[in-house]
């Protein structure tokens, strides 16, 4: 018998295709300013430094262990990036999780009532495919989901 308090268990393929936290996005007003913040303060040299045109955004990642950082510039004052730093001065702005088939996870979101902001992927930073699940789906917080290219 079940506990009409207790909410029900994900279904396992939802549960299953969540691979690991890719990276935290951390939006910045100065990229080389920031990179030169993180190196000192992680002792390591940023690994990869990228336009992401479609998001209007240059970006810089770090490794720490098997996760990321993003610090994400945007190239736009007018981007999702500039207005979240002209409303916030910067911050984290999302998490990301790394899934094996992303068609397939936003398929079975949206069968579910998940409030999305992409139905269809978009390319995102290394060579990736990315899509956004809704912050109001997440307690606030904006999700970023993305599939490693193939290959």
């Amino acid at each position: 018998m079940s506990d009409p308090e207790t909410p029900a268990a994900p279904p396992a393929a939802a549960a299953a295709a969540i691979r690991k936290i890719d990276h935290l996005g951390i939006a910045v007003p100065d990229l080389e300013a920031a990179i030169a913040q993180y190196e000192a303060l992680l002792g390591a040299p940023c690994e990869h430094i990228e336009e992401v045109p479609t998001e209007k955004v240059r970006t810089a990642f770090f490794s720490v262990g098997e996760t990321h950082l993003e610090l994400l510039e945007p190239t736009d004052p007018a981007s999702v990036i500039g207005q979240f730093i002209e409303k916030r001065r910067g911050g984290i702005h999302h998490i990301c999780f790394e899934v094996a088939d992303l068609d397939a996870v936003l398929a079975e979101y949206e069968r579910r009532g998940v409030r999305l902001i992409d139905r269809v992927a978009r390319p995102g930073a290394r060579g990736c495919r990315v899509a956004f699940v809704h912050p109001a789906a997440a307690g606030g917080v904006l999700i970023e989901l993305s599939q490693k290219p193939l290959g």
